[in-house]
Formats: C-alpha cells, sequence, structure tokens
C-alpha cells in the first residue's frame, strides 16, 4: 500500500547549507576578479572559480540541503548520480566562467552563458534527487519543478555578472550573499517540487546497493569536503597574491 511520505527540515543543516553556498560564493568571486588580472594564471584561476562556484556553492550546498530534509522512512545516496553531478556542475561552471571572461561586457555572452549554467545546476540538482534512494519513488509537481529551473537560470546569469563586477571585498562579501540566496531559493524551491511516496511496509530498511551509501553517513563527507575544496582554492589564490605582489614590492624598493 502507497503512503505519503512525511517530512520535515532540521533548520540547523538549511543554515549550514546556506553558510557553505555563501563561502563557495565568495571564494568563487575572488577567484575570478584574478581570472582577468593574471594570464599566467588564467586555466587554474577559470578551475578554481568553478569548483568554488560550482562543487562549493551549488554542489556542497544541494546536498547538505538534502540532508536537511527529514523523511519519515530511511534512505541512501548512490555515489555514480552524487559524483556524475559533481562532475556536472565544477565542469560546466569552469566552461560558464572562462567563456563569460573573454568578454565580461558581452550581453549575449552572459545570457547564452547564464542560460547553460542554470540548466546545468538545475539538471545537477534533480539528478542528485535521483541518486536518493528509498523504498518509494518522487511525484513531481512539473509546474514547480519549471519555476525552479527560471530561478537556476536567472540566478546563474546574475552569478556570472557579480563574477566580474565585485573587484572589491565589501562588493564581494554583498555579491556572495546574493547568489547564495539564489541558490538556494533554486534548491529549496526544486525540493518543493517533490512528493515522497513509500511503498514499502518496512520503512527503517536502508537501502543497498552498489555504491550507496547511508544519508547517516553522507553529510560528514559532504561537509569535509566542502571545506577541503574551500581551503585548497583559498591557499592558492593567497599564494597568487603574493607571487604577484612579492615582484613589485622588489621593484618599488630598487
Amino acid at each position: 500500500m502507497n503512503t505519503q511520505v512525511l517530512t520535515s527540515y532540521q533548520w540547523t543543516l538549511v543554515a549550514l547549507s546556506f553558510l557553505i553556498s555563501v563561502t563557495g560564493a565568495f571564494v568563487a568571486l575572488t577567484a575570478a576578479t584574478r581570472i582577468q588580472q593574471n594570464s599566467t594564471h588564467r586555466t587554474i584561476n577559470i578551475l578554481a572559480a568553478g569548483v568554488a562556484l560550482g562543487g562549493v556553492g551549488v554542489w556542497a550546498m544541494h546536498f547538505v540541503g538534502m540532508l536537511a530534509l527529514d523523511l519519515d522512512v530511511a534512505s541512501s545516496f548512490s555515489m555514480i548520480e552524487t559524483g556524475v553531478s559533481l562532475a556536472v556542475a565544477v565542469l560546466v561552471a569552469s566552461l560558464a566562467l572562462g567563456f563569460v571572461a573573454k568578454a565580461p561586457d558581452s550581453l549575449p555572452r552572459m545570457l547564452g552563458a547564464g542560460a547553460l549554467l542554470g540548466t546545468s545546476v538545475a539538471f545537477m540538482h534533480y539528478l542528485g534527487m535521483y541518486g536518493m534512494k528509498f523504498g518509494g519513488y518522487i511525484q513531481w509537481n512539473y509546474g514547480v519543478v519549471a519555476i525552479s529551473l527560471v530561478i537556476a537560470v536567472v540566478a546563474a546569469t546574475a552569478a556570472l555578472w557579480l563574477a566580474f563586477n565585485s573587484a572589491s571585498l565589501a562588493r564581494r562579501a554583498g555579491a556572495a550573499l546574493v547568489m547564495a540566496v539564489a541558490v538556494c531559493a533554486m534548491h529549496y524551491t526544486g525540493m518543493a517540487a517533490a512528493e515522497f511516496v513509500c511503498t514499502t511496509p518496512n520503512r527503517t530498511a536502508i537501502p543497498q546497493g552498489f555504491g550507496y551509501i547511508s544519508s547517516f553517513n553522507l553529510p560528514s563527507l559532504v561537509i569535509i569536503a566542502a571545506f577541503a575544496m574551500v581551503l585548497l582554492i583559498s591557499l592558492d589564490q593567497f599564494l597568487q597574491r603574493n607571487v604577484v605582489t612579492l615582484p613589485n614590492s622588489i621593484k618599488t624598493r630598487r
């Protein structure tokens, strides 16, 4: 007999998902400002910005946001879909940032890259939800799904514009907050489109399969991965800044 799954949110994890999105967005904006400033490290900065925006600001936020959802049925996550969704988020974010960086004043470039990035964010979100395994299925409200796609495209376009128009620290911090609000709005709108239906009599049985990880074990993995990526990218940006500053200070002394 099919029954509706009761859902609620752990608001501490909801708040953490927003914090992760802000952190990823801020680091992405910092790396993006250097894409044009330093041609020597252009590829590294594009990849760093892509990892920070797609891997942390979007992907890690998405999974912590999913883990914030409490179901009254046991669940697992497939690492295949989870891994593919991460790769898509990072790859498309890097490509979009690199494409816009060549001509940041070009409106067609900005809109085209924003549409591509927004679509990929929505794809990552729903692929990640497909990777959520439980004893039942998800019934979708396609009207709300369409709204989430529109939000994703608008948010992605805004993110790309902000990436190349937030030079100062204060503007980057404000832009990171705006980006995080937009990303979270897309995510939680997409979650609202889902109605979980249970088809198993044993609601406490954790789904088993190749590459499945219980939802009890995933939060710590995602959070550790997110902050490890932020730490590595921040270290890279710090080193780049000092490599550029040091020769200039030497020339000034001479």
